[in-house]
């Protein structure tokens, strides 16, 4: 299954660019200099918008949750870069204490190595979405060939392991370029990223992260959070362990109640 790409009127304004520059040099290769200049800040507009994971320049990007899950009094919360053996189920057994359902943004090579644990957050509830195959750290500055296979293999390995083809994608760190959005159409996928992020890879306060995950905290909001490279607390514990029961409290007592993303987007849905 797929979905008609529609380029952003960025695409297309920078399609449009092109053809005029290309004209432009036939009619009077000595203006080759203005053309190539307008190509090159043309370029580095696209390469900007692709450093910025909330922005929607490059094509559709879910930053909140539809008006309809909003009125539910829906958020979601997003886990990226596991599975984890030793933090996913620990993070599973929280989510299941509070009653809350989570989206696992999961590298295709993690579960690979643990399907088992791709198979027990889909019986729980949890959605298991695309964090690509690899998680490259490159993967923005990979080439269209390139960057489709990193995403059609985790969507193959994720879809045969959890049961169910993954319907939201998540590049690393956010990061992409101007080839994905074509990607995601062909393989029925939706951009996905979050509403805020706490860093939590790099920031080990508990306090902290719990303050920026919740600060201004509405229905609608999706939060990311991380299974896998998690940064340690000063203690050693990796912070979501140390985060998660606190916020799960905070959306309770705000009457705020955590779906996956496919139940947001669509609550008939499987």
């Amino acid at each position: 299954m797929s979905r008609p790409w529609k380029p952003s009127p960025a695409l297309k304004a920078s399609f449009a660019l092109h053809a005029v520059a290309g004209a432009g040099l036939l009619a009077a290769p000595e203006a080759w200099p203005l053309a190539l200049g307008a190509v090159v800040v043309n370029h580095g507009f696209l390469t900007a918008a692709g450093l910025l994971p909330r922005t929607a320049i490059l094509g559709p990007n879910l930053t909140r949750l539809p008006e309809p899950a909003r009125a539910r009094r829906e958020v979601s919360l997003t886990i990226d870069d596991g599975p984890d053996p030793e933090v996913t189920p620990r993070v599973l057994d929280m989510l299941d204490a509070a009653g809350a359902r989570a989206s696992f943004f999961c590298v295709g090579a993690e579960a690979r190595r643990h399907p088992a644990l791709v198979r027990e957050i889909a019986a729980r509830g949890h959605g298991v979405e695309n964090h690509s195959m690899r998680h490259l750290k490159r993967f923005a500055a990979l080439g269209p060939r390139a960057m489709a296979e990193e995403v059609s293999a985790a969507q193959a390995c994720l879809g045969d392991i959890a049961g169910r083809l993954p319907a939201f994608f998540r590049p690393t760190a956010g990061l992409r370029s101007p080839f994905l959005e074509p990607i995601l159409c062909r393989l029925d996928l939706q951009l996905a990223s979050w509403t805020r992020r706490a860093y939590d890879t790099r920031q080990g306060d508990p306090d902290r992260v719990h303050r920026i995950l919740t600060t201004n905290l509405a229905s609608g909001d999706i939060l990311l959070l991380h299974d896998g490279n998690g940064a340690p607390t000063a203690s050693g514990q990796p912070v979501i362990l140390a985060t998660l029961p606190r916020l799960l409290a905070t959306l309770e007592a705000a009457g705020l109640r955590s779906v996956p993303l496919h139940s947001a987007v669509d609550p008939a849905g499987p």
